[in-house]
């Protein structure tokens, strides 16, 4: 599931960046025609069992404004640097999010797991190094992806927080369906049309939410409460990976050495990654043996 979601999100890129709608716009119907695909889905009959206090619903509304906040400076990176520079950013969201976890949730982080984040960002960076501007543009969108990623990581943390509290559909909604409205008074205050659209635009608009939303934004909600959301960050850092294969497979793009050999030092990083969890979670269930 978690390689699924991964793919998913990793074409998320390449549609934004294929397309002429302002960002925002393409980020707030993304998010509303996700919650209307999802609305058919929810389990009504599980609200009545939800043991959720104030403070909860407090975090659920505060994590949908964080990716609402996410997807609007994210996206709008990629109108001013390169895809490759956004992703090498996005690429430090397991550090702030493992930062994140130890604070909130006292969760511990050995050498062998800060070496392995530490391993496969650095095959992120070799990745993008030759595509890496120093404009001021490009630094501009690199703040702005900057921005995003912290926003992201805040609402990994806040999922994870409530993610045995409340089912992971009905979270997804109520989170989507905030996330767009913050995009909408964005639009709203910018005078964006919301509607003067081709219906290319609308094919667009609907592939982002079932591709990268539902199967990917979703699923990632949806393995929070089993796998955490430092382990599903790290699954993100191999979205620059599957993305160069993506533009070679559909755009017909290159693969230079410096991708090359970033890939594999990304895949090499998240395989120790997700080894040293499986060896420590086999120790466990020894000891408890």
């Amino acid at each position: 599931m978690l390689f699924i979601s991964i793919l998913s999100v990793s074409i998320s890129s390449i549609l934004i960046k294929l397309s002429d709608t302002p960002t925002s716009v393409a980020g707030m119907y993304r998010l509303f025609i996700s919650v209307a695909i999802m609305l058919v889905f929810v389990p009504w009959s599980t609200l009545r069992t939800i043991e959720m206090n104030k403070k909860d619903w407090g975090i659920v509304v505060i994590a949908g404004l964080f990716l609402g906040l996410h997807f609007l400076f994210w996206m709008e990176s990629l109108v001013y640097t390169s895809v490759a520079s956004s992703m090498v950013i996005l690429s430090l969201q397991p550090l702030f999010v493992m930062i994140g976890s130890y604070f909130l949730f006292r969760e511990q982080a050995n050498f062998l797991t800060v070496s392995c984040l530490i391993t496969a960002f650095l095959g992120s960076l070799l990745i993008a190094w030759g595509d890496i501007g120093i404009s001021k543009e490009a630094l501009i969108g690199d703040g702005l992806s900057l921005i995003g990623t912290l926003f992201v990581s805040a609402y990994m943390l806040a999922g994870q927080r409530v993610s045995r509290k409340i089912d992971a559909n009905v979270y997804s909604i109520i989170v989507f369906f905030i996330g767009g409205t913050v995009m909408l008074i964005y639009n709203l205050l910018n005078s964006y049309s919301l509607t003067e659209y081709d219906s290319s635009d609308w094919t667009y608009f609907l592939l982002l939410a079932i591709i990268p939303t539902i199967l990917g934004q979703y699923i990632f909600n949806l393995l929070l409460k089993s796998i955490g959301a430092t382990t599903v960050s790290v699954g993100i850092i191999g979205e620059p990976v599957l993305a160069i294969m993506l533009a070679y497979l559909l755009l017909g793009e290159t693969i230079s050495l410096f991708q090359f050999m970033g890939g594999l030092g990304t895949l090499f990083g998240m395989g120790m990654y997700f080894w040293s969890k499986s060896f420590i979670g086999r120790k466990k269930v020894g000891n408890h043996g």
